[in-house]
Order: C-alpha cells, then sequence, then structure tokens
C-alpha cells in the first residue's frame, strides 16, 4: 500500500483548522493545535500562503484562510448547484430529443462532463460524467469558448488538433465560428470530433449572467440533421433547455 506524504497530511489539517473555530490563528496556535515545531509549521504555512490557499494578516501577523481555496470551494459549489438545477431539464431534453444529453464545465483546458444522461433507447451506452472534451471541436466546447473570456484565452493558446477531417485548426475561422455561434445563442459540431456524430450545446448562465457551463446532445448525424441541416426542433430544444437552467440559477429571461 502507498504511503501518504506527510507534508500534504499537515498542510491538509491547517486548513481544517483554520478553517473552525477562530478566523485567525498565530503561528503558536497552530503549531500546538497540530504538534509540531515552529519552523515546520512555519514552512508548511508559507508554502500555502505562497500559493494563495493561506493569507497573513500583516498588523497581527495571524493566518487565515487564502481566497484561492475560497475560490475553489466557490467553484465546486457551482459546479454542484449547476447539475443540481440542470438534472430535471436535461431528463426532459433527452426525452423530447431522443438524444444523449451532456452538461459541461470549463477544467483544465477543455471540457470536463458533469452530467449525462443516457439517450432514452435500449442502446448499450457509457456514461461520461467526468470525461473531458476539446474545447475546440465540440459544441459544447465552442459555447464556452464564445461566452467564456477564460476558455476563449485557453483555446486560443492551445494546440487545436485535427480529430477529423472537418476540424477547424486555424484560429482566424475558429473565431469567426464563435462569433456565429454568439450570434446564433447555440454552437453545433458536424464530426469535427468524432466521425458520424453531431452536436448541438447551448450557454448556461447563473445570476450575474456569467457562463458557468453548456448543455447539449449528441447523437448520429442522421438523426441530428435533416436534409443537410440541423433539425429546427433541436436546436429550440436545446436552447430552450439552457435558458431554464438558467432561470433557476436566477439569470432571469435571455
Amino acid at each position: 500500500m502507498a504511503r501518504n506524504i506527510q507534508s500534504l497530511e499537515r498542510a491538509a489539517a491547517m486548513l481544517r483548522l483554520l478553517a473552525g473555530g477562530e478566523r485567525r490563528l498565530g503561528l503558536s496556535d497552530i503549531a500546538s493545535s497540530l504538534g509540531l515545531a515552529k519552523g515546520t509549521a512555519h514552512g508548511i504555512l508559507r508554502t500555502l500562503q505562497q500559493e494563495g490557499f493561506v493569507e497573513q494578516d500583516t498588523a497581527s501577523g495571524r493566518y487565515q484562510l487564502g481566497a484561492e481555496l475560497l475560490r475553489l470551494g466557490t467553484t465546486y459549489l457551482d459546479v454542484h448547484e449547476l447539475r443540481a438545477r440542470a438534472l430535471v431539464w436535461t431528463d426532459d431534453l433527452a426525452r423530447s430529443s431522443g438524444e444523449s444529453v451532456y452538461l459541461g464545465v470549463l477544467h483544465q483546458q477543455g471540457v470536463l462532463i458533469v452530467h449525462h444522461v443516457f439517450r432514452p433507447d435500449d442502446s448499450r451506452q457509457v456514461l461520461e460524467v467526468g470525461a473531458m472534451q476539446p474545447l475546440h471541436s465540440t459544441a459544447l466546447g465552442k459555447v464556452l469558448s464564445a461566452y467564456d473570456p477564460v476558455a476563449h484565452s485557453e483555446v486560443v493558446e492551445a494546440e487545436r488538433n485535427a480529430f477529423t477531417p472537418r476540424t477547424i485548426s486555424e484560429l482566424d475561422e475558429f473565431e469567426g465560428v464563435l462569433d456565429l455561434t454568439r450570434a446564433r445563442g447555440y454552437a453545433d459540431d458536424v464530426e469535427e470530433t468524432w466521425t458520424g456524430v453531431a452536436s448541438i450545446a447551448a450557454p448556461i448562465h447563473n445570476q450575474r449572467r456569467m457562463p458557468v457551463g453548456a448543455v447539449g446532445i449528441t447523437g448520429a448525424v442522421e438523426r441530428v440533421r435533416k436534409n443537410g441541416e440541423l433539425r429546427p426542433d433541436l436546436i429550440a430544444a436545446v436552447r430552450d433547455c439552457a435558458r431554464a437552467v438558467s432561470r433557476d440559477l436566477g439569470a432571469g429571461r435571455f
């Protein structure tokens, strides 16, 4: 069995200590509470401070939780609430469209799938929660890149690999796709990531009108398109789902 890393265990114990009880603690208080030498405790605190997980009050010298740790916690809560608010609407979208539904958020230069509703038939399917999708070639990724400035920066700086002959890799052309996405209010991916597969996605906003994720459907090209065009009823269903989740998050009407 692999051994735990002692320094990480001590750092985690410090964060838990700072999260409860007194809002701010001095070095001596932290060291004595955890049974550590002051030098050891100070070294760990200094590292946590450099990473933004701990802050030191300049007047008192006491320590408290840092903004970076609070930001990560808020991100987790946002994703948790997003998924909770989307459960009913994504189920409805899967039933009305007959296709798989995915809910994605920006994560590490890609799209993290945080919820997946199976296509409502008897076919064998694999749950893809936790899977990553590329930003530049998927409908979910294009939506995030179009509406989220951070996602846009990530996709511009990243290497945009061509997964199929239809993948758009050149930056100028891709920026045009993002302009079109913002104008239409949705994005599509027709065999740009997987041959024979097409997707449609729309953005989800929170109460501050900030983009927090994207929802979309994915299915065989011949089902998602009709006469060479995306089916208007599927586009409308995806956009309606995104609006409904946004409203439940407090975004109001779009």
